[in-house]
């Protein structure tokens, strides 16, 4: 079985995409982690992001950055991973991981921006998990606040817009909810309550 869970930054669906995959003992990737592996490998490299060339000879060579490095999470590394996940030649480096990652584990839970749409097609479930820009701004936040980051809810909010106008306006597998998506909306629900209603969704798929 294949889920497929996708939508923008901020609203919740690596936890959630995460839980589902606990739920239904299936294997967990965060492609998101991808692009901010390639990001992360730009940036020690001295390279800039909007470098497309050094881009995808990154994307190449993904592996040699661990998916567990807390750098990833870091706010440049994002910032980083948003710009290069623009660069077609930078998705097309790493859609076939996507999907051999699926196919070997003999079925998977992937979250990201276009798996529904690009890397897994014909997944058996799609979920598109969305929130307000404003819960999605206070959650990040909140995320950032805790681990000393200091900002402000008002830049955050700013950022989080250029992020969803970067990843819905880019020319490569935009953000887009598939036709045959369950749409699920956690601006109101906790991650329980979330994960509840994504079950239903699946079992009754």
């Amino acid at each position: 079985m294949i889920i497929a869970v996708d939508g923008p930054v901020a609203a919740g669906k690596g936890t959630l995409a995460r839980r589902i995959a606990v739920h239904y003992r299936l294997e967990y990737l965060d492609t998101g982690a991808l692009y901010r592996a390639v990001g992360l490998k730009l940036l020690r490299d001295g390279h800039d992001p909007h470098d497309e060339e050094a881009a995808v000879n990154a994307a190449r060579h993904v592996g040699e950055v661990p998916l567990d490095d807390p750098a990833l999470r870091d706010e440049a590394t994002g910032e980083a991973a948003s710009i290069v996940a623009a660069n077609q030649g930078v998705r097309a480096a790493l859609l076939q991981y996507q999907r051999d990652f699926a196919k070997i584990k003999g079925g998977a839970v992937l979250d990201g921006r276009d798996i529904g749409t690009v890397v897994c097609p014909n997944a058996d479930v799609k979920l598109f998990v969305t929130a307000s820009a404003e819960v999605r701004a206070r959650r990040r936040f909140d995320e950032l606040v805790a681990k000393g980051v200091e900002t402000t809810f008002e830049a955050v909010l700013e950022d989080l817009h250029a992020r969803d106008t970067r990843d819905m306006g880019r020319g490569a597998a935009p953000l887009k909810k598939a036709d045959d998506a369950h749409l699920l909306d956690t601006s109101k629900l906790d991650i329980e309550a979330a994960v509840t209603a994504a079950c239903m969704i699946i079992d009754a798929a």
